[in-house]
């Protein structure tokens, strides 16, 4: 098929690299005359698993433009994935979407090639793509949405450093669309990269908009709820909340999957996402209590966690926090968990320092390691909030206390003199029976 993909960022240049390794013709277009040229190099153009090798298969049918008319005017699908960014009522901006659709407009009036589509898969609030986006595409073409230009909303379901991964083996495919025929076309492009068969739910646009944020924010109500549970258990001998959440998950009408204490979510989708849920509930009249509830769970584990550090520690003392990116396998450190805490606890006093494999942060009063032995040296605690590999495979550490949000420190690696906090669980009881 030939393609087109609109923002070459985060997420488009990987989805324009999977679509081209495929055989499909596939143009890219980005502000960027940078990143235009390194992508017509044949190298990865963003930091992301996989996309280096990826682009070697990808070159022979992938090249890129600054020129959005160019690159959309022989495409049979076009892809636009460009920032949405917050504004300060926790909606979002689509200015920058709106005007990559007039300018897509505009190159699908260059040439009549038949039927074609243009896929929205930035993320939105309902009923923006209907009054915002198919106005903008109409004005640049001069065509009406219909017969022979469709519109789709068709968001990832992806995280940074895995969105290859999760583009080849999506659990659904969500389409939203202004005709049937735009969605066979939109869902014939998406599937030509996909390595198993999945649903597909094809609703209306807003149902689709709707859909992405209401299952972003469920998510992060189940980060919040598993960590109420730690919240509780820590107050109650002998509980333990990963045993609790572990046997909650294996209910069928709940499921595992993101139900485990550990540290409060953060990066670019999870929060900015929550508090926009509960921006539009408010705008409709609506009152979207489990949405503020969310969140206000996940800003108080800091301040939990603060509180331990200073009972535990004492005001002053040396402090480490391994990770500064929101997950791992991306150096996006944008809402970590590891980035909030260092940086309040520099500002309490405390001698902090930080390491992560990826992130590139200066953050005000915390010294940056370069090696995660430098970083732990002489540390009255340590802090594990993102899970990264290597801290699985530490073979010493010696800290006073260890915070292991993720349960990931071998204990052999540890010094029998070190105390060791996870999340959730409680005090050790004075009688003990039965298992755990």
């Amino acid at each position: 098929m030939r393609l087109a993909v609109i923002g070459l960022g985060k997420l488009g240049s990987p989805m324009a690299a999977l679509l081209a390794s495929v055989g499909n013709d596939v143009v890219g277009a980005d502000l960027s005359a940078h990143t235009v040229a390194v992508v017509n190099a044949g190298e990865a153009s963003v930091p992301e698993t996989g996309l280096s090798e990826l682009m070697v298969r990808a070159a022979p049918h992938l090249r890129a433009t600054t020129s959005v008319e160019d690159a959309v005017e022989d495409a049979e699908v076009v892809f636009c994935i460009v920032p949405t960014p917050s504004l300060p009522d926790s909606s979002f901006d689509t200015s920058f979407a709106e005007a990559a659709f007039e300018a897509i407009g505009r190159g699908f009036a260059r040439k009549v090639i038949g039927r074609r589509v243009a896929v929205l898969t930035s993320t939105v609030l309902p009923g923006a793509t209907e009054m915002k986006i198919r106005p903008a595409l109409e004005r640049g073409s001069g065509m009406e949405v219909g017969e022979q230009v469709g519109l789709c909303y068709s968001p990832e379901f992806i995280a940074l450093g895995s969105v290859i991964e999760n583009m080849r083996r999506p659990d659904m495919l969500l389409m939203g669309a202004s005709d049937r025929w735009a969605a066979d076309l939109a869902v014939a492009a998406i599937k030509s990269v996909v390595e198993r068969e999945v649903p597909v739910a094809l609703m209306s646009i807003v149902n689709a908009e709707m859909t992405k944020i209401a299952i972003n924010t469920f998510i992060t109500t189940k980060i919040s709820y598993a960590n109420m549970i730690a919240e509780m258990c820590e107050r109650l001998p002998g509980a333990d909340a990963t045993v609790v959440t572990d046997a909650v998950g294996l209910d069928s009408r709940i499921g595992g999957k993101y139900l485990r204490p550990a540290a409060p979510y953060g990066g670019p989708c999870f929060p900015r996402d929550n508090a926009a849920f509960a921006g539009l509930a408010r705008s409709l009249g609506v009152t979207a209590d489990i949405a503020v509830a969310t969140d206000n769970v996940n800003r108080r584990q800091v301040r939990t966690l603060i509180e331990k550090i200073i009972e535990t520690v004492g005001r002053g003392g040396k402090v480490t926090v391994l990770g500064l990116t929101y997950k791992p396998s991306t150096p996006v450190s944008e809402e970590a968990f590891g980035v909030i805490v260092a940086t309040e606890l520099a500002r309490r006093g405390f001698a902090v320092s930080a390491y992560d494999p990826a992130a590139r942060v200066v953050l005000s009063g915390v010294e940056t390691a370069e090696r995660l032995s430098d970083a732990t040296s002489g540390a009255e605690a340590v802090i594990v909030a993102t899970p990264w590999p290597e801290f699985a495979m530490i073979e010493s550490l010696d800290p006073a206390v260890l915070f292991d949000y993720w349960r990931i420190v071998p204990l052999s690696a540890l010094s029998p003199k070190t105390r060791v906090l996870y999340p959730g669980v409680g005090p050790r009881p004075q009688n003990s029976l039965g298992v755990s």
